[in-house]
């Protein structure tokens, strides 16, 4: 799936299939299908609609208060929230997660909705000719605007950082991906060193050439025992990020993972 071009990618398919690699009995088509069931909803719930407000209050009265999706404040960190059977089935995500049901179902009633990649969190938006309108699918899909977006980044990074304009442009479906596929990454890194390595193996397949996830695969193979392909990776790692913050440190991983090496020889 994600060796096409961005624009042949379906979204949610693409989703359930790494959701399949958690859930091996998955049927992808089955889930696809409640998908379709969504947008029939969503059509007849817009029926008439004129104008791009008019048809997101639709998609949010479909969402969230027939199918009662919602954000998942209270276990965020639950693996299931990034799994999108879990989340269909359920009824309840992540910010990205959620985006990816409405732009999905956005799509499915023929109103073009394109991810946002906030910092600390992810939104939808529409591009309209009027200016582009923010939604808000974790918060029942609130609208919110530039102003409304920056307010956000601030409260959820104690204003450490302020928003820029590029942190509003659309983001492309792979680097959707890669994020659902780097929140998994985040939970499962101190904890389950195997799901970790797949988790990573799955992101460089999209990005084959990223230096830290390079590194990652490496450190998580050492973690698993498989020396001589951590060391490979380590060495691969440095050869691409010569000026590396961590490349010493990095150095001292290759050199510990190569005295185990000696020893259980």
């Amino acid at each position: 799936m994600v060796s096409r071009d961005d624009e042949q990618i379906d979204i949610a398919e693409a989703a359930l299939l790494i959701a399949a690699e958690e859930y091996p009995r998955l049927d992808v088509e089955t889930y696809l299908d409640k998908l379709d069931h969504f947008g029939d909803l969503a059509r007849e719930q817009a029926a008439g609609s004129h104008g791009a407000v008019d048809l997101i209050t639709a998609l949010n009265s479909t969402l969230f208060e027939r199918l009662a999706f919602r954000g998942n404040s209270e276990s965020y960190y639950d693996p299931r929230n990034s799994f999108l059977n879990e989340v269909i089935d359920r009824r309840i995500g992540i910010p990205i997660t959620l985006t990816v049901v409405y732009i999905d179902v956005a799509r499915r009633i023929g109103f073009p909705v394109k991810g946002v990649g906030l910092p600390f969190h992810f939104i939808a938006k529409h591009e309209a000719e009027s200016g582009d309108i923010f939604i808000d699918p974790f918060n029942k899909g609130r609208l919110l605007g530039a102003a409304g977006c920056a307010d956000l980044v601030t409260e959820m990074g104690g204003g450490r950082i302020e928003l820029q304009h590029e942190h509003l442009e659309a983001v492309s479906t792979k680097q959707i991906l890669i994020r659902m596929l780097s929140n998994l990454l985040g939970i499962y890194a101190t904890s389950d060193h195997r799901r970790a390595l797949s988790t990573v193996e799955r992101i460089l397949l999209m990005n084959p050439e990223s230096a830290p996830h390079i590194r990652d695969r490496g450190l998580l193979l050492a973690s698993i025992g498989d020396s001589a392909n951590a060391i490979f990776e380590l060495k691969r790692y440095l050869e691409l990020a010569t000026n590396a913050a961590d490349a010493d440190s990095v150095r001292e991983q290759i050199k510990s993972i190569r005295q185990t090496q000696a020893r259980l020889n």
